[in-house]
């Protein structure tokens, strides 16, 4: 559902998806707004869900997940007990990052972050132990060019 968001909304969204921890003081100047009328638009957003939340982006290599995995699957199987029981499957298993139904030849893709070929296999087989799927393959990133959660505004 899509907001009514002026030009100060989405200047001070610019803002907190560049560095949310900016400070009120400091959004409120970039943005030209008082203290307290920039604190009510964010606090606005936040309550309509506009504003999600407020996460911290880390490093994949940093913290022993360098390799970045997109899992293609097909499945025969589209009926709502499998679709309960493939989401089950997936907020089980962290090394999922995202998940999405697709439409064309493809059923699903995952992006998954593991720390090598070896942790893809062994994510592999928990998945397929879990759920049935008539086709999966995975390609390998070799390089990220871009990679972000900012969203364009």
């Amino acid at each position: 559902m899509e907001h009514n968001l002026d030009t100060i909304d989405r200047k001070i969204l610019k803002i907190l998806q560049r560095d949310a921890t900016t400070s009120v003081d400091d959004i409120s100047e970039e943005v030209a707004l008082s203290r307290n009328a920039c604190w009510r638009r964010i606090k606005m957003m936040e309550a309509a869900g506009v504003i999600k939340g407020r996460v911290a982006l880390v490093d994949h290599a940093a913290v022993g997940c360098p390799l970045s995995v997109m899992v293609l699957i097909r499945t025969n199987a589209h009926d709502a007990a499998w679709m309960a029981k493939f989401q089950t499957a997936l907020a089980a298993m962290p090394e999922v990052v995202g998940a999405y139904r697709m439409t064309g030849e493809l059923d699903y893709v995952l992006r998954v972050r593991v720390a090598d070929v070896p942790a893809y296999d062994t994510f592999y087989k928990r998945l397929t132990s879990r759920i049935s799927v008539s086709d999966i393959s995975a390609s390998f990133v070799m390089e990220e060019i871009k990679d972000t959660t900012a969203v364009p505004l």
